[in-house]
């Protein structure tokens, strides 16, 4: 295809380019640009020693790459890449297919050398940061000591910072010459860090490897030209040499003819340069010449005796400090930088005529009122009365009420990622069936794309097609085929041309021997949910910049995990435990208090005669989900959802048809409003909700393989 520009790697270098075409829309080059990083933060190095030493916070050095992308215009993708083929312009990723490219631009930073020392590798940081708080509960003077292996500035910060971190934990630093510089040996003295030196040291036990680093070795084996170090050789525009297509920078490249060492410092500052070379490229137009600076003055973080922060200043072989001044200059610039990524919210927040911008996946559902209305006119009132998850087209000949079922469901894309909202799309639309017991064999798709070039419709629609498929093959289903069609409005303006995407897709059922009912519940019954909710408040808050991106990580995580297996394995128990599941549904558009609603039915039905005792502690909610709806965060279709708060309201001598416990929740309190708002939240590829006996309900909260949770019981009305 034409036109797109794959950004690999969310370095420093990229994080401002990102945020150049953020803030002047203008200049961002025409068509398709994916981003593709291993995660949805990148972590601003200059300020990594001082999180791990405990002043600042994840969220103050993390960069919000998924809102940043998304103020641009830009596809994020959280992959990790295994390759590249140059030949055919491929990106090649772990656990999903390849990202085809017109240009490329590399960011994709350092790993550290490979060793056959025991000790974690600093590089990449996140596994890094992980293995330290593990390593958090054995911080007293009778633990072993921890070794940071290498002596070079990024290993004496490490080791000042840890200090920090552990202030009565052994510590050593390990050195193969005799480094470093000696204003720094003062400085390990004082903060009783040993420092060994010797090229046989024994490096065993709990450690920091920080003995230099090189680019990732993928590069090489795509046949780009590299340096010792494996890092990329370009030209002064930043084109690799004998590859124009491909552009490089960071600590994974190097200008041949002006060697630097790797160093955040030019990362930042080969930003313009970048930007203006890739916007100039898409045009057709020359490329600019870049030459760095010789050298590059680093600041150096650490503490002195009383554990108060100081610094060193490097410039060359000039070292300079420790003073607080330069503390104070560092921690200044760095806060700099990081402000330079606070836009203002998203630039998606409101639309053209000021209203509050509509939530996207199943809160694009249309309210029930208004539906159960047009319903009713069609003369179809039964379908809004008594709906079901799905319905069954065919019955078992041999009248042991098997039959195949089928439902269809979908909504406008959530995330920019087209492959990743194929696969949601397909789990959100099979967990009708699976509210029914019921195998997915297979599923028809009906796509609908954005009006755009079509070498941008033909890789967004590969895409969307591939995640779909993804998600039905691993249930053992198939997509069989489909219908496309074009939009006939513009291609949206709030975002890159993959939030144009619309999915439908129809599903069909394996012959399923009596499928759960929506409605049956029983006195006695216990209430059981399958996973956390919140997933409307916190896609609707995203669009705000008011979401953390591990939030919403945690979101999507859970969201793609496919509930498939634990239907199969709820069917097994229930053939233990005859006859007690009673009723079951998926909570999806309308929230678990109006999905609760359906499975209760009309007021006059039998199963109103019942009360649903709900304990409000009890009810799961995904991270940050709750705070956010105390600050008064809410999805576009939580107004309309609200409805099904009758439900918790008596009529004189009727009780209430919901009982909602509030245990040590204050009534009228922010954290009882929130409540509320988290039962009505619309969710997409929401939890399964399940009413069964006792004894299964039992049965299942033992399971170590699954992780229902009991959220209340049913009783006499």
């Amino acid at each position: 295809m034409s036109g797109h520009l794959l950004l690999a790697g969310g370095g420093h270098s990229h994080a401002l380019v990102l945020r150049r075409w953020a803030m002047q829309p203008q200049q961002r080059p025409r068509g398709l640009i994916t981003l593709v990083n291993r995660h949805s933060t990148a972590l601003y190095s200059g300020m990594v020693p001082g999180l791990i030493a405990g002043r600042y916070s994840r969220d103050e050095v993390a960069i919000d790459l998924r809102q940043l992308a998304d103020q641009a215009g830009v596809i994020l993708v959280v992959a990790e890449i295994t390759g590249l083929d140059l030949r055919r312009r491929r990106l090649q990723l772990a656990d999903r297919p390849a990202l085809a490219f017109d240009q490329l631009s590399l960011d994709v930073g350092a790993i550290s050398r490979e060793s056959n020392e025991s000790q974690q590798a600093i590089k990449p940081l996140e596994p890094a940061l992980a293995y330290l708080q593990t390593q958090d509960a054995k911080r007293s003077k009778k633990e072993g000591p921890f070794r940071i292996l290498g002596a070079g500035l990024a290993g004496v910060e490490v080791a000042l910072a840890l200090r920090q971190r552990w202030p009565q934990r052994p510590l050593q630093l390990i050195a193969r010459s005799d480094h470093p510089h000696p204003n720094l040996r003062r400085a390990l003295e004082v903060a009783q860090i040993d420092r060994l030196v010797g090229s046989n040291l024994s490096s065993d036990g709990p450690g920091l490897r920080c003995t230099g680093s090189r680019a990732p070795s993928w590069l090489e084996r795509a046949g780009l030209p590299v340096d010792a170090q494996g890092r990329v050789q370009t030209d002064s525009s930043l084109q690799v040499i004998g590859h124009p297509f491909v552009f490089a920078s960071g600590d994974c490249a190097v200008i041949r003819s002006s060697p630097r060492p790797p160093s955040g410092v030019w990362a930042v500052r080969a930003a313009g340069p970048l930007a203006r070379n890739l916007e100039a490229s898409s045009q057709g137009k020359p490329l600019q010449r870049w030459r760095p600076q010789r050298r590059a003055l680093q600041l150096l973080g650490g503490a002195d005796r009383n554990g108060q922060p100081t610094a060193w200043a490097l410039w060359g072989r000039w070292l300079v400090g420790p003073h607080p001044l330069l503390w104070r200059w560092k921690q200044r610039i760095d806060r700099r930088f990081m402000e330079r990524f606070q836009l203002q919210g998203s630039m998606r927040t409101r639309s053209e005529g000021g209203d509050a911008m509509l939530c996207r996946g199943c809160a694009a559902k249309l309210p029930a009122a208004p539906l159960e209305t047009a319903l009713s006119a069609a003369g179809l009132a039964h379908l809004g009365s008594a709906p079901e998850d799905a319905a069954q087209l065919t019955a078992d000949p041999a009248g042991e009420g098997s039959g195949i079922l089928q439902s269809v469901d979908g909504f406008p894309a959530l995330v920019s990622d087209p492959w990743l909202n194929g696969r949601l799309t397909a789990l959100h639309a099979s967990s009708d069936l699976w509210a029914c017991g019921a195998t997915v064999q297979s599923a028809q798709a009906v796509i609908t794309l954005p009006r755009a070039d079509a070498g941008v419709q033909q890789w967004l629609l590969s895409q969307t097609l591939a995640g779909l498929r993804a998600a039905l093959e691993e249930q053992g289903a198939a997509l069989i085929g489909g219908h496309t069609l074009e939009a006939r409005d513009s291609a949206p303006t709030d975002g890159s041309p993959s939030l144009g995407v619309q999915v439908v897709l129809t599903v069909n059922s394996a012959p399923t021997p009596r499928p759960w009912p929506k409605r049956g519940l029983q006195a006695g019954d216990v209430l059981l949910l399958s996973r956390a909710l919140g997933t409307g408040v916190l896609f609707a808050a995203s669009m705000a910049g008011a979401t953390r991106p591990e939030d919403l990580d945690s979101a999507l995580a859970q969201m793609t995990n496919s509930q498939h297996t634990m239907v199969e394995r709820l069917r097994r128990f229930e053939r233990s435990h005859p006859g007690e599941l009673h009723a079951a549904t998926d909570i999806t558009g309308f929230g678990l208090l109006g999905h609760l609603g359906e499975m209760l039915g009309p007021p006059s039905s039998d199963d109103h005669r019942l009360q649903l005792q709900l304990d409000g502690a009890a009810i799961p909610a995904l991270p940050g989900a709750f705070a956010l709806l105390e600050a008064g965060h809410s999805s576009s279709l939580a107004p309309a959802n609200r409805r099904a708060w009758s439900l918790l309201d008596g009529t004189g001598a009727q009780p209430a048809a919901v009982a909602l416990n509030l245990g040590a929740i204050p009534t009228g309190s922010s954290k009882h409003r929130a409540l509320l708002e988290l039962l009505v939240d619309p969710q997409t590829c929401g939890p399964l909700l399940l009413a069964v006996g006792p004894a299964l309900a039992e049965a299942l909260l033992r399971d170590p393989q699954t992780d229902w949770q009991q959220i209340g019981t049913a009783s006499p009305g």
